[in-house]
Parts: structure tokens; C-alpha cells; sequence
């Protein structure tokens, strides 16, 4: 007990003293920014307007979506408010009793503004329309409704686009606080868990990880993001996942793998993020989706497991105890994955004969015997 009590202070010390950057957060949001981007890029931002509109925060789109109604509203005011005016359809003309307007009961900048907003929302109250005594008027009429056509379908569109976009299907996937590394079927691995917290699959499911290091090639060239695969996979491989209960993912830490090196004294020293994705299609809207998360050293923990979570009830049905899920229980575990390659070795020349180079090994030579 007091071990595990030492090993969590030290670790809440450890997280304490030093704080690393992220370039994935928890929840899979980049932490990057870019700066001096030059002026011909930011115009490309306008030239791609659908997917500049989709990407803003919704205080964004609305504004956007507001001030389009409005500024078209008001715009094409102005332009009735000018053709009245033109033709000297306002009270302050003092119009004959015989005058046909351009548009019937405008008569100031406000009932043109309504006059606008009725024309492009289609409404059509019947005080206000427009007779046959001007072609302009006839023109802009046409103009209007066209372009409310447009800017009602391209926002309604963006809004619908951004409430089914397969980014909030991913906000019920989620990945286990920690990850721990262990003996699994033998192995020294590190073990990481997923879940879907809705019954709809994901189907074609694909999990893998990248590890964020900085490295520093042999020609002096020190590069702070560089990118290691990392091969995830569950026993029935890593790609086409069942994806109907949690799932805990592992890497096999192996000659081959970068987190070889590392031991349950050294892990804190080292300065890297693991960044896990998982790649799959919602099942009920066909979309692609992508959901991420990372692990600093501080929240690897070494000689611990997951507790399970899957049970069965007696009406035969299997549940899922999610309080459970981020839970880990302390194991017996190497403190090195050398040491346990070491063990696995020892054992092998157990099991074998040793040579010894000063054995001789003599015939008996037969003798003849008289008789």
C-alpha cells in the first residue's frame, strides 16, 4: 500500500514539475498555429467559400447567416427605395391622382425595407406590389427572388452540412484516459482502450498510432515533429473491426518498436506524444469519420492493466460497465521490454545442453583374444 501511494505521488510530482505541449489534444483538437501566411493563401480560403463556411464555430455561421439576410434585405431596400424615387412615386413628390407607381403604398425607406423583406421570403402580404408601369422594377422583382433562392439554399445547405457533418459522430467514440503497458499473451505491450458508445457500427473500422518525437538526423538537422508508425491491433487484427463492445488495442513492444528503449525508470524522461487514430464509416449515413486523442509519458502507466467491464446477465444478455472503463489494476510486469527479452532467452538456453570443449570423446578399440 505504500509503494502505490509513493508511485502516484511521484507521478502527480512528475506531472506537476514538468508540463508538455500537445499537438493533440484529448478530445482530437490540433494544437498548431500558423503565422505569416501569405495574402494569395488567405484569398484561396474565399475561392473554397463552402468549406471556409463549414469549418467556422457556430457564433461565426450565425453572424454569416444573419448578416446575409439582413444585408440583402436592406440592399435591395435601398434599390426599391431608389426606383420610387426615381420615379417620383414618394408622398413628397405629391404624385397626381392618376399616377401608376412602380410599386403600389411604398413610401418611405422603411416600407421599402418590408417591401424587400416580403419579396424575398416570398411572404407577400398584397399591400405592396408591383404594377406593369416599369421595366426596372419588373427586373429587380426577378433579381430578387432569384438571388433569395440562392443565399436561403446555400444556407440552409451550410447549417444542415454542419449539424451531420460524421465530426460529432465521433464525439461518441471514446479512448481510455490512460494507457498502460504490460505482459500480454507473453509479450511486453502497450495496451490502450476504445469504445463506441452508440449500438450503430462503425464499419471498416482501422486504428493505428503515430509517435511525435523530436530527432535529430545524422547530418545535424534537428526536426521537432518527426513521425514513427506505431502498428495497433486487437487478436483479431487491425483492420474490419467488430467494433460492438470496447476494444482494448495494443502495440507489441519489440525489437522494432521505439518504445523499446524505455523502462519504468527512464518513461518520464522521454519526451514524446503518442497520437492513436481510428478511421471508420458510420453505418447509418455512409460518411467517413475520424476520431483522435494522445498520450504524454505522464499518462502511460507502466505495470498496469485494464479492469474488465464485460460481463453477462441472467437473461443472457452481455453488459458494458463503463465505470469500469478507464480503471486499471496493478500487475507484475517487467521493468524493461530487454529484460524480458533476456528472461525469454535464459529460458530458451535452459532448455538446451550446454558444449563442453574439453570433452573427449574415445572408442573402445577391439582386441583380438586367442583361443
Amino acid at each position: 500500500m505504500f509503494s502505490y501511494v509513493r508511485k502516484k505521488l511521484n507521478l502527480r510530482l512528475a506531472q506537476c514539475q514538468r508540463h508538455r505541449g500537445r499537438l493533440v489534444s484529448k478530445d482530437g483538437r490540433c494544437n498548431i498555429e500558423f503565422g505569416n501566411v501569405e495574402e494569395k493563401s488567405r484569398v484561396a480560403f474565399l475561392a473554397d467559400i463552402w468549406t471556409t463556411i463549414l469549418d467556422l464555430k457556430w457564433r461565426y455561421k450565425m453572424t454569416v447567416f444573419i448578416s446575409a439576410f439582413l444585408g440583402s434585405w436592406f440592399l435591395f431596400g435601398l434599390l426599391w427605395y431608389a426606383v420610387a424615387y426615381l420615379h417620383k412615386d414618394l408622398p413628397e413628390f405629391n404624385p397626381f391622382a392618376n399616377h401608376t407607381p412602380c410599386v403600389e403604398n411604398i413610401n418611405g425607406l422603411t416600407s421599402s425595407f418590408l417591401f424587400s423583406l416580403e419579396t424575398q421570403v416570398t411572404i407577400g402580404y398584397g399591400f405592396r406590389c408591383v404594377t406593369e408601369q416599369c421595366a426596372t422594377a419588373i427586373f429587380l422583382l426577378v433579381v430578387q427572388s432569384i438571388l433569395g433562392v440562392i443565399i436561403n439554399s446555400f444556407m440552409c445547405g451550410a447549417i444542415l452540412a454542419k449539424i451531420s457533418r460524421p465530426k460529432k459522430r465521433g464525439k461518441t467514440i471514446t479512448f481510455s484516459k490512460n494507457a498502460v503497458i504490460s505482459k500480454r499473451g507473453g509479450k511486453l505491450c502497450l495496451l490502450i482502450r476504445v469504445a463506441n458508445l452508440r449500438k450503430s457500427l462503425l464499419i471498416g473500422s482501422h486504428i493505428y498510432g503515430k509517435l511525435l518525437r523530436t530527432t535529430v538526423t545524422p547530418e545535424g538537422e534537428t526536426i521537432i515533429l518527426d513521425q514513427v508508425n506505431i502498428e495497433f491491433t486487437v487478436d483479431a487484427g487491425s483492420e474490419n473491426l467488430f467494433f460492438v463492445s470496447p476494444l482494448t488495442i495494443y502495440h507489441i513492444i519489440d525489437k522494432d518498436s521505439p518504445f523499446f528503449e524505455l523502462s519504468v525508470e527512464t518513461l518520464l524522461q522521454h519526451d514524446f506524444e503518442l497520437v492513436v487514430f481510428l478511421d471508420g464509416t458510420v453505418e447509418s449515413t455512409s460518411a467517413t469519420c475520424q476520431v483522435r486523442t494522445s498520450y504524454i509519458p505522464e499518462e502511460v502507466l507502466w505495470g498496469y492493466r485494464f479492469a474488465p467491464l464485460v460481463s453477462k446477465t441472467k437473461e443472457g444478455k452481455y453488459r458494458v460497465d463503463f465505470s469500469n472503463f478507464s480503471k486499471t489494476m496493478e500487475v507484475e510486469t517487467p521493468h524493461c521490454a530487454f529484460c524480458l527479452q533476456n528472461e525469454k532467452d535464459a529460458r530458451k538456453k535452459g532448455k538446451k545442453g550446454y558444449d563442453n570443449p574439453t570433452f573427449v570423446l574415445s572408442e573402445p578399440t577391439e582386441t583380438d583374444t586367442k583361443m
